[in-house]
């Protein structure tokens, strides 16, 4: 089965989404088997990150911001504002998909991993995201 589930994001960061994708799986009645999940976007990614200290998601997006630098004068693709190419080069070093095992009819995280959007534009939009179970 597959669903979407929309993510609004006010800018630049990562936006939790675990509850969302854990009740998907609850309801698709899955023992065990896998959950897939893909932003259908090219200028925001996923990532699987620490879900209780909100300081290693801060330091994880000024990191890849330093990275990643706005204004670069050999950027070509600049038709959306500073932030364009910068967010497709975050979004193509970071993962547009994640695989999740279930087990036990629940999502197989760690104790503090939580499923997250990162958005990498600036201004804020409406993200959707697929999430497929197969069990």
């Amino acid at each position: 089965m597959t669903q979407r589930i929309t993510i609004r994001t006010q800018g630049q960061g990562l936006y939790e989404f675990t509850d969302k994708v854990a009740s998907i799986v609850a309801g698709a009645g899955v023992a065990e088997g896998l959950c897939t999940v893909m932003v259908r976007h090219t200028s925001a990614s996923l990532t699987i990150q620490e879900n209780a200290d909100p300081s290693a998601r801060r330091d994880l997006e000024a990191w890849l911001s330093r990275l990643v630098v706005e204004n670069d004068p050999l950027y070509t693709h600049t038709d959306e504002g500073p932030d364009d190419m910068p967010s497709h080069i975050k979004a193509a070093l970071t993962s547009t998909t994640l695989s999740i095992p279930i087990v036990d009819g629940r999502l197989g995280l760690g104790t503090w991993q939580g499923i997250f959007l990162w958005e990498h534009r600036s201004r804020g939009t409406a993200r959707e995201c697929l999430v497929n179970v197969i069990g």
